[in-house]
């Protein structure tokens, strides 16, 4: 455990699969913390998208009542190491979180609509028709007052291929971002909270459901968390990894 630091994204390790692996825990905690800070509670039922090795589900679980959290991801091994190594057999037994082990983002397959969904380093890698296969079926299981929390890369230009990138990523412009969300009676809002790259956080909902969106503006509430948390990972996280990396 103590050498999944050192692991570079892509890794053949729970931890390192995911992401860098010193950044493991931080990263998590990040997608904890955004999801409560736009109104998740332990009464409410979140979707996963790419849970992976629960990165975030770790926390997530303890925190959400039974039967609450739903986790969808092609990599069963991630998960099945996850529950190991993490968190363990009896936590799952009381809380008892639902999974999905499918690769083309089926999440009507739980046969629920969902309070909140989210797909944290997904829409960075992915080609536009799995983005828009995503949205499709997220429609499907979104209440009219849901909210989709996801992070994306965002350029000048948008990605034209059809493979999923990783390690790497892809970017997209906003326009065109906001073309795919909108395709599906859907629109988003950036949220400026820290993230572990140059990634950005939207949140993405119903149109009728605007006034209950938190405002990515409101630098009263979120000034001193964005600012602590970004100068941690920059100094203490992803530079060092990157330069490991060379």
């Amino acid at each position: 455990m103590a050498l999944s630091k050192y692991l570079l994204p892509g890794s053949h390790h729970y931890r390192g699969y995911v992401g860098y692996g010193g950044s493991y825990d931080l990263v998590g905690a990040l997608q904890f913390n955004v999801l409560t800070y736009v109104g998740l509670r332990e009464k409410h039922s979140l979707l996963d998208i790419g849970c992976g090795s629960l990165r975030a589900g770790r926390l997530f679980i303890p925190y959400l009542k039974p039967g609450k959290y739903f986790g969808i991801d092609p990599n069963k091994w991630l998960i099945d190491d996850a529950i190991k190594y993490e968190l363990g057999r009896d936590l799952i037994r009381i809380k008892r979180p639902t999974f999905s082990y499918d690769d083309n983002f089926t999440l009507t397959t739980f046969a629920k609509e969902f309070d909140y969904l989210l797909a944290a380093s997904i829409f960075s890698h992915a080609p536009q028709k799995q983005i828009r296969r995503c949205l499709s079926e997220a429609k499907q299981v979104m209440k009219r007052n849901s909210i989709f929390v996801a992070t994306y890369f965002e350029g000048k230009s948008s990605y034209t291929g059809d493979k999923w990138v990783y390690p790497g990523g892809v970017t997209y412009t906003p326009q065109h971002m906001m073309e795919m969300i909108g395709e599906h009676g859907l629109t988003f809002r950036r949220f400026d909270w820290p993230v572990p790259s140059s990634q950005v956080w939207i949140l993405i909902y119903y149109p009728e459901n605007a006034k209950n969106i938190p405002n990515a503006d409101d630098e009263a509430k979120i000034l001193n968390l964005r600012n602590r948390f970004r100068s941690r990972i920059l100094s203490k996280f992803v530079q060092p990894l990157f330069l490991k990396s060379k």
